[in-house]
């Protein structure tokens, strides 16, 4: 199968301190939730190229919790939280999303798939935080960067399963 280069479309609402993702994958739902709720899979493409993700804790369900931390030639230079507020299978996860250097910049993301033609899915990210200083903040804290190299890993993650 070969694969389309997709990109992500990356939107900050001018009016209200959101940002919108939107990204095609050439895979089917099931495979892009899985990705996204098995923990194994999750370390293995999220986040830029230069770190690798360790999982420190992971409960992907309605009420459970998750933690990860990034790390660099072996040192921890982030680590990140939240809680699943809903896991509803290969459909939607609505989960919040804090980075530890800033905690009280705490996100609600809602994450849906939908089935598209040939077999493959447009995910969309709603990332609605506090305010717009804290959203930009994160634009400006290299999440272009983690969104569009890590989607690239999923893509690869995605064509092994195919």
């Amino acid at each position: 199968m070969t694969m389309a280069k997709h990109e992500a479309e990356i939107q900050a609402d001018a009016k209200v301190p959101t940002i919108r993702i939107v990204r095609d994958f050439d895979a089917v739902p099931e495979h892009v939730f899985r990705a996204h709720v098995d923990p194994a899979l999750y370390a293995q493409w999220v986040g830029p190229h230069s770190v690798t993700t360790r999982i420190t804790r992971w409960d992907a369900r309605t009420g459970g919790e998750w933690a990860f931390a990034n790390d660099r030639d072996g040192e921890e230079i982030a680590a990140f939280r939240g809680c699943f507020h809903e896991v509803r299978p290969h459909d939607r996860i609505v989960w919040t999303f804090t980075y530890d250097g800033e905690p009280d910049g705490v996100a609600l993301e809602t994450l849906t798939l939908e089935e598209i033609e040939g077999g493959r899915t447009r995910l969309r990210v709603l990332s609605v935080v506090p305010d717009f200083e804290t959203r930009d903040g994160m634009l400006a804290g290299g999440m272009e960067t983690g969104i569009t190299e890590g989607y690239a890993k999923l893509d690869e993650l995605l064509a092994k399963e195919a």
